[in-house]
């Protein structure tokens, strides 16, 4: 008897420490996944709307297309005019100052060169909240394979299958009824959006830093840049963008991201590239659909200059992994969700406080780094309660607790610059290491 229950606790043991397992991959995947397609998302966003501003500096281009004196002549060349000009104000949504929901999508191929988004499943679902006032945007991953009810008579399935049953319509009824939120503006990004946009403009210069070679045969990925100058095609942007595998890792690759953008900013300032702008915004509408107006997309082009990068907090859904025969689902803790769609969607947090005492945990890929890091939260104040090894992918500043807020990390980074430079996350599940008040993540190659 005494061995059935010894051997009956080990078994829940195990299957704790697999359940955590599948938990720590699905939310590498996830984190993955919405690092890559945000970027992404906003590369496009930004190049499409860029293009409209660059229009708006060329008078005779926006006459001879548009028509002297015409509603979308005057509109661009309003928008671009000097913030001392008072006859136009620097920023001024349409709607006014309230905070709004825009649900970011990254959909797959639909295998109907005709039709690029009817059946298409999301395979990046973000619901992003836009603060005018803070000048701030709270980011909210949801994980596609989210175990919801569909609306009407489509039962239980996974979240990003109510796009291919039901459309945008169905998405947004979904989220809202599953989240208890309300939509604002969607903005759909196609998976081949970078890659045109690049091709369009007959390609882009870039420096590249250092060699970089990679294949993977499964995922068709194949990377082989040698150091120095290149001339990119929209394949090659893609797989530059891609690329991670160096001492960096994601920071090194968000580095590049930059990089690449800034590239495209640039490139798209030349002669050579003006007279090809209608081709990149013939792009952009085909490979982005979106229910806001030129306006609108205007207004956030100049809110998006305003906002303060280290004001960005992002958080995922949290859950837990679940197997029901060969469909692997994510199951939505409710308590820890709602607590997440208060503090990213409406906002709900505590006043920073600075003497209020932390705790902190430290996992790190290299064990060097990882005391240093636990040297640095000990000279500021912050008892060290565990530490451990870590594989995952992404540098990250996790709270645990409503008390560490963005601002308590920025404090903390004025502090010691040796802070700086992670990802801020808010995860009300701690399962990193014990019961802290916020998680540091320090990724390796």
């Amino acid at each position: 008897m005494v061995q059935k229950i010894e051997k009956y606790e080990e078994d829940i043991h195990n299957k704790k420490i697999n359940l955590e397992a599948r938990r720590r991959q699905q939310l590498r995947e996830e984190s993955s996944s919405f690092a890559k397609i945000f970027l992404g998302m906003i590369i496009v966003f930004l190049v499409a709307v860029a293009s409209i501003f660059i229009l708006a500096d060329n008078k005779e281009f926006l006459e001879e297309h548009f028509g002297e004196n015409s509603f979308i002549t005057n509109l661009f060349q309003n928008l671009t005019k000097s913030n001392d000009n008072k006859e136009h104000a620097d920023f001024a949504l349409p709607f006014g100052l309230r905070r709004q929901n825009i649900l970011f999508l990254g959909v797959d191929a639909s295998g109907n060169p005709n039709d690029l988004w009817t059946g298409t499943r999301t395979d990046t679902i973000i619901l992003v909240n836009v603060d005018p006032r803070s000048k701030s945007i709270n980011a909210l991953s949801i994980p596609r394979d989210s175990k919801v009810y569909l609306p009407g008579d489509n039962g239980v399935n996974k979240i990003n299958a109510a796009h291919a049953i039901g459309g945008i319509e169905m998405t947004k009824k979904t989220i809202e009824q599953t989240l208890g939120v309300h939509i604002d503006r969607y903005i759909m990004v196609h998976d081949n959006a970078v890659k045109e946009i690049v091709d369009a403009m007959d390609g882009l210069d870039i420096y590249i830093e250092k060699p970089m070679h990679y294949n993977d045969y499964s995922g068709n990925l194949h990377i082989n840049f040698s150091k120095g100058n290149h001339h990119l095609t929209g394949q090659e942007a893609v797989e530059y963008l891609r690329f991670r595998h160096d001492a960096l890792g994601d920071i090194g690759r968000t580095q590049r991201q930059q990089w690449l953008l800034r590239s495209l900013l640039t490139q798209l300032k030349k002669p050579s590239t003006i007279a090809k702008i209608p081709d990149i915004i013939s792009v952009a509408k085909k490979y982005i659909k979106t229910d806001m107006s030129f306006y609108e997309l205007s207004q956030y082009a100049a809110l998006a200059k305003h906002i303060d990068m280290d004001k960005i907090e992002v958080a995922m859904l949290p859950g837990a992994p679940n197997q029901k025969g060969y469909i692997s689902y994510w199951i939505l803790d409710p308590e820890k969700t709602q607590e997440v769609i208060n503090r990213v969607i409406y906002r709900d947090k505590q006043n920073f406080d600075e003497a209020a005492p932390m705790s902190a945990g430290v996992m790190a890929s290299d064990s060097s780094g990882g005391a240093q890091m636990e040297e640095n939260l000990k000279s500021a104040g912050i008892e060290v309660k565990c530490s451990g090894k870590t594989s995952r992918a992404h540098s990250q500043f996790i709270a645990h607790s409503n008390k560490v807020t963005n601002e308590y990390y920025n404090w903390l980074k004025k502090k010691n610059p040796a802070f700086s430079g992670l990802q801020f996350v808010y995860d009300p599940v701690n399962y990193q290491c014990g019961e802290t008040d916020f998680t540091i993540i320090l990724s390796g190659d």
